[in-house]
């Protein structure tokens, strides 16, 4: 008991401690041969006295205020909790072996419930074994290697959301096996290999109906080195870099046998089918600036899928394109001004139920703690084109607060 009140008492003031100084990312370590290592930097981290297990505590959350204007419809005010999330990492045994959980909590995250099917609270849940800093093999649930702003984490993003291509053409995450390859330099070439088999139906799914699998494959390349503190994992040139630093990747994905309409993520299709994505993207930093491209396609080998009981009832695969052009500066006073414009084309196939999109974002981002405590504010305006030649204009206004440790 009076071990048990004690590590309370640590819980308790580190807890504390860790308000009082959230911005600053500084690492305090108590030791005591008897108790375990608590450290606060990134997030709560405790490691066992004997060094045998350690486990890192985190959370994030996405509170935003939003004011939607859409053409022929009423205005709407939209006020929620986008993201709310919490996080372990660490190992067990030895540092070689590594875990990752990820739990979602808000609506926007888990989805409407629907009778029948899973709910969507897991977000991650891996196991890594690292032999060295050069190789990594995981098994378990988490983002498939796609295109670079899916990557990255939705708390690294500098407006309030990814892009619309991403929210249509992205192939989310997924159960299977992984494994990533890296060799990186500070000024010479460098580059990260990454390769997955996966269940291809997206996560936390459970109706497995055949033997399809899918099959994913990324490269990046760095050719004036990597970026600093990884910089590839979040917008923004936040760290000033003071040499230009550029990566260019291709990921291309083969989902066999495919059971939903965007692959991992949508309506489930009356017949399988077999879905191909490829992706495209390109990050420069330097000295405050930041330019980010990326392309987005998918096909499908039978777009349409028909309910065999009612030849009008049909569902298909959402195909097409998309490319989105992103710019931004970061001032001394880590205030940010970021524009994007994204284009999609969907399949012409498809173009009768859906339209073609170009949307322009203009966003302000104040930076507290880099990308773990920042202030959003975002204008965004899309034009639609109808297959019939009609047009409708859309437009919205947007505050969102990005907390986490």
């Amino acid at each position: 008991m009076r071990n048990l009140f004690s590590v309370i008492l640590i819980v308790i003031s580190g807890s504390v401690y860790a308000q009082v100084d959230s911005i600053k990312p500084k690492e305090e370590v108590y030791k005591n041969t008897m108790m375990p290592y608590y450290s606060y930097g990134d997030g709560l981290g405790i490691t066992s006295a004997d060094s045998l297990y350690q486990v890192n505590i985190r959370f994030r959350m996405q509170n935003r205020l939003t004011y939607i204007d859409n053409q022929d419809e009423e205005d709407v005010i939209d006020a929620q909790i986008r993201r709310l999330r919490l996080r372990f990492d660490g190992y067990i045994g030895s540092p070689k072996f590594e875990y990752s959980i990820q739990l979602s909590f808000a609506s926007g995250d888990v989805g409407a419930a629907e009778e029948g099917k899973n709910t969507n609270i897991i977000r991650d849940a891996m196991i890594f074994y690292k032999p060295n800093n050069n190789w990594s093999f995981g098994f378990g649930q988490t983002k498939l290697p796609g295109n670079r702003q899916r990557i990255n984490s939705s708390g690294a993003l500098q407006l309030t959301d990814r892009s619309i291509n991403n929210a249509d053409f992205n192939i989310d995450r997924d159960f299977g096996l992984q494994v990533q390859h890296n060799r990186k330099f500070k000024n010479k070439f460098s580059y990260t290999v990454r390769g997955a088999i996966s269940s291809g139906e997206g996560r936390n799914w459970t109706s497995y109906k055949d033997t399809g699998l899918a099959y994913t494959g990324k490269v990046e390349l760095m050719p004036f080195g990597a970026f600093r503190n990884d910089g590839t994992n979040f917008e923004g040139d936040i760290l000033k870099e003071q040499k230009p630093k550029l990566m260019v990747s291709a990921a291309y994905s083969y989902n066999n046998k495919a059971h939903r309409t965007q692959g991992q993520l949508g309506d489930e299709l009356f017949n399988a089918t077999d879905i191909n994505s490829l992706f495209l993207d390109a990050m420069f930093k330097y000295r405050g600036w930041a330019l980010m491209y990326g392309y987005m396609n998918r096909n499908a080998q039978n777009i349409f899928s028909y309910n065999p009981e009612d030849m009008d009832d049909y569902k298909y695969v959402y195909a097409g394109y998309g490319q989105d052009f992103q710019a931004s500066y970061t001032f001394p006073k880590n205030y940010e001004l970021i524009g994007r414009f994204s284009t999609q084309r969907v399949n012409k196939d498809i173009f009768e139920f859906t339209p073609n999109t170009n949307q322009w974002s203009l966003g302000l981002t104040k930076y507290i703690w880099e990308h773990a405590f920042k202030l959003q504010a975002e204008v965004t305006y899309e034009n639609l084109k109808y297959y019939n030649n009609t047009e409708k204009n859309n437009w919205y206004a947007r505050l969102q607060v990005e907390i986490g440790i």
